[in-house]
């Protein structure tokens, strides 16, 4: 039925009239409103290769590409760390209905591009989507052996609009376990659109919850908004803040920026770490 209602929206919505990506957003299996930016964008950015990979994907149930599996009939690769979730996947009817692929595999910069190559996905593809909640920035500067038309990375919004930064590279993070409060984790959005231009492609927006980046290859994006981070930047509202007996804490705004002060993050520009009291507690303007 969800799908159904979807459906029949975005065939009466004319979406080249929309270049606000916020008035797209609409929400079928994805967390926020991905769902409705990625038809947006699939129907303003030719896709010949109708495939996709993302990874982090828990158990598929909540995916920023389910929709474009059943909906559309893409086909794709979806990458979890836990041998429990693929199984889960692959007992389930979209398994056999639709041409998904699923393994298990802790993702990390050495292993993903064999990881895709073992799977047969190289080249020219629709569409990426990066959630690993840690080594995202460095994952995909990482990747070399396919070139998505759309690029979607989670970002952490907590780092601000200003400084392209993200946590040191580590090949075996996990966010629950880097800090108790589960907010240290991921790269700031100028980081992901420094990386962006550097392989390509144009910053088109971000979702309104403030947590996933939408990006376009540049040989495609015409028509398409071009941001800055800044202009596209969206604080998150939402409140997952954990204290150390791994309750909901709900510390919100530059609050959670306190409780992480005194973890270390890399100046992607420039290699050097600095303690995030450095950065952003003290003013430091120079970094």
């Amino acid at each position: 039925m969800k799908i159904l209602i979807a459906q029949s929206i975005i065939q009466n919505l004319i979406y080249d009239s929309i270049n606000d990506i916020h008035k797209t957003e609409m929400k079928v299996f994805s967390q926020w409103g991905e769902d409705g930016i990625i038809q947006w964008l699939i129907q303003r950015v030719p896709i010949k290769n109708q495939v996709f990979v993302e990874f982090g994907v828990e158990n598929y149930r909540e995916s920023n590409t389910r929709f474009l599996l059943i909906a559309n009939n893409w086909k794709g690769l979806v990458i979890d760390s836990s041998e429990k979730n693929i199984k889960d996947i692959k007992s389930s009817e979209i398994y056999w209905k639709y041409q998904l692929q699923a393994i298990a595999s802790f993702v990390h910069r050495d292993n993903i591009n064999s990881l895709l190559e073992g799977e047969g996905i190289v080249g020219d593809i629709g569409l990426l989507s990066i959630d690993i909640d840690g080594n995202d920035y460095w994952v995909w500067e990482a990747i070399s052996v396919i070139s998505p038309r759309i690029v979607i990375c989670e970002y952490n919004s907590i780092f601000g609009a200003e400084k392209a930064i993200s946590i040191p590279y580590n090949q075996n993070f996990q966010r629950t376990q880097a800090h108790y409060s589960n907010l240290y984790y991921g790269a700031s959005l100028p980081a992901l659109c420094r990386l962006a231009e550097q392989k390509g492609y144009v910053f088109v927006g971000s979702n309104s919850a403030g947590n996933n980046a939408f990006f376009v290859r540049k040989d495609l994006s015409s028509g398409l908004p071009s941001l800055s981070a800044k202009e596209g930047y969206v604080m998150s509202l939402y409140r997952e803040s954990r204290d150390e007996e791994g309750n909901l804490s709900h510390i919100s705004g530059e609050k959670r920026l306190q409780v992480i002060s005194d973890m270390p993050v890399v100046n992607v520009i420039n290699n050097s770490i600095y303690l995030i009291s450095d950065i952003f507690l003290k003013n430091n303007q120079s970094l």
